[in-house]
């Protein structure tokens, strides 16, 4: 794998920290034998193999014949996988930013305290996330195409699957639809990754506050907080964030909700044909998510994960709105470049896309 660490003096988080934070903080998965976990791995394995081949016919996309097997990791894994894939995505723009105002004199006692709170900060986060993620697919922001991987973290599918009362084999099956056809999507399109890359670190440069702006966001983080705790709220970026910035952001999040509503399509498309249960499994995985407990509410809304989800079935809508009309091979025509790939108001309006694309 290629190695594009940055010189420690060049990053604003303390990565080692954030992982210490992480390991330290994430909560143990569920209790199972030997015998169970070697189980487990062996039918996620297996189960994303086959998942393959009918997620892509249904998509009607097009793969490289010689894809890497999913790597099925626990917890702490995945979130020392993430740590490494938020540095390759994040230091390089610190690099630009320090690069353009090393001058100020407060600018190394910033990086060092920023250091530490940032570490524990993501940290934190990625120990919350690391309990809740069934699966991804993980771009390899400090890598190539070739380093990308699919992530199936099996306690938390485990876990998810003994709460529901589900069949295992079935659910993993279930799980494995949706995160083959982020496999897909990206595998089928390669320019799709860098472009990914591309906008997710140009944004992240235009968020990030310098020492004239600082002052201002805290203002407007300060003013803005309480609302962040209401039910559809945007979450604590929201409050910190210009108008030109938000539509920014809201670009880059309708093509999200694009990847995951196709997803969720497919998933849903291919689900009766292979998984017996799928009926059951998703009524209650719908339910299981409605039912989350006060502190999962409070920490997703500050975070805007319930934004996000309401974008994701905006997302499936788009797509199913468009194959009603077109179909899905003149859907697919959202693959073609980042010209073709939805706005914010298509994804809301399908037919604006059809309009657009295909006259």
């Amino acid at each position: 794998m290629t190695d594009n660490r940055i010189e420690p003096r060049r990053s604003f988080v303390d990565w080692e920290l954030a992982r210490a934070t992480s390991r330290r903080l994430t909560p143990s998965g569920p209790k199972v034998s030997a015998a169970e976990a070697e189980q487990a791995v062996t039918e996620l394995r297996a189960a994303s193999e086959r998942a393959h081949g009918p997620v892509a016919e249904t998509a009607r996309l097009t793969t490289p014949p010689d894809l890497p097997p999913a790597m099925v990791v626990d917890r702490p894994t995945w979130s020392d996988i993430n740590i490494g894939s938020f540095a390759g995505l994040m230091d390089p723009v610190v690099a630009k930013l320090v690069d353009r105002k090393e001058g100020p004199p407060m600018i190394a006692p910033v990086r060092k305290v920023g250091g530490v709170l940032t570490g524990v900060e993501v940290g934190s986060l990625l120990s919350f996330l690391s309990a809740k993620v069934l699966g991804q697919y993980d771009i390899a922001y400090s890598g190539t195409g070739a380093d990308a991987r699919l992530l199936l973290v099996a306690p938390n599918i485990v876990e998810t699957e003994r709460a529901m009362g589900v069949n295992p084999s079935d659910f993993r099956l279930w799980v494995c639809l949706h995160e083959e056809t982020h496999r897909v999507q990206f595998t089928a399109n390669p320019w799709l990754r860098q472009h990914m890359i591309d906008r997710s670190r140009a944004l992240i440069d235009d968020l990030a506050p310098d020492v004239e702006t600082l002052g201002e966001r805290l203002k407007m983080l300060v003013d803005g907080l309480p609302g962040a705790f209401r039910e559809g709220g945007g979450g604590v970026v929201s409050l910190v964030t210009t108008p030109e910035q938000r539509r920014r952001l809201e670009e880059v999040t309708a093509v999200m909700s694009l990847l995951e509503g196709h997803a969720d399509v497919v998933m849903d498309d291919v689900g009766p044909k292979v998984v017996p249960s799928v009926e059951e499994i998703r009524v209650k995985f719908e339910k299981r998510r409605d039912g989350l407990g006060p502190a999962d509410i409070l920490l997703r809304r500050v975070l805007g994960l319930e934004a996000k989800m309401r974008q994701y079935r905006e997302g499936a809508a788009f797509v199913r709105g468009v194959i009603d009309v077109v179909g899905v091979d003149d859907f697919n025509a959202v693959w073609t470049s980042p010209e073709t790939l939805p706005t914010p108001e298509e994804i809301a309006e399908p037919r604006r896309w059809i309009t657009r694309v295909h006259g």
